[in-house]
C-alpha cells in the first residue's frame, strides 16, 4: 500500500503522517505561565473588618467639629485625642480601645506606611514616644483632636505640623 501522493514529495507524506500527533501533543502541554503579581499584597492581621473599618471611618468624620476637651471622651463632653479614638472603636467597632496614647502604641498590629487603610490608627511623635493620635479616613487624611480650645478636625499627614512628625500605623 503505497500513501504517497503522486504528485508531493516524499518528505510532505512523513508530515501529513505526523500531523495527527503533533496536534495531540500541542493538547497536552503545560497551560502558558502567568506573570507573578508584581508587587503581594501586605498581609497585616486585623481585628476590624472591612464593613467595620468603614463604619469607624464615617463616624469619625461625622464627629468632626466637636469641640477639644482634655480627658474628654463622649460627643457631648468633647474629645481629646485618644478619647475620640476609644469612643469610635468602642462604638463602631466593640472593640475597646486603650485610654491613653502610649497603650495606643502597643494596641494591634504594626503597620507599614504602604499599607495604610482607612480605619487604621497613626500616632506622632518627635522621635521618642508617642504623644498624639488619630485615625487615617483616606487620601492621607486623617481625624482627630488636636489641643485645647480646638475641635475634632481632618487633616493632612503632609501638611506643615503634621509632616515634621514622625507616624507610626497600627491596625487594630
Amino acid at each position: 500500500m503505497n500513501l504517497r501522493h503522486p504528485r508531493l514529495p516524499r518528505a510532505c507524506g512523513v508530515f501529513v503522517l505526523a500531523l495527527p500527533w503533533l496536534l495531540l501533543a500541542g493538547c497536552s502541554s503545560a497551560p502558558p505561565r502567568q506573570a507573578a503579581d508584581p508587587q503581594p499584597a501586605l498581609a497585616v492581621p486585623a481585628a476590624l473588618s472591612e464593613e467595620q473599618s468603614q463604619a469607624v471611618t464615617v463616624y469619625a468624620l461625622g464627629l468632626v467639629g466637636t469641640p477639644y476637651r482634655y480627658g474628654g471622651n463622649t460627643p457631648d463632653s468633647g474629645f481629646d485625642c485618644s478619647g475620640l479614638i476609644r469612643h469610635v472603636y468602642g462604638l463602631q467597632a466593640g472593640l475597646p480601645a486603650p485610654r491613653t496614647v502610649a497603650q495606643l502604641q502597643g494596641w494591634g498590629h504594626a503597620v507599614p506606611i504602604e499599607a495604610l487603610r482607612t480605619g487604621d490608627l497613626v500616632l506622632f511623635s518627635k522621635g521618642g514616644a508617642p504623644s498624639h493620635a488619630g485615625i487615617y479616613v483616606g487620601e492621607g487624611r486623617f481625624v482627630h483632636a488636636p489641643s485645647t480650645g480646638g475641635q475634632v478636625r481632618l487633616d493632612r499627614l503632609k501638611s506643615g505640623y503634621w509632616a515634621q512628625q514622625q507616624v507610626a500605623i497600627r491596625r487594630p
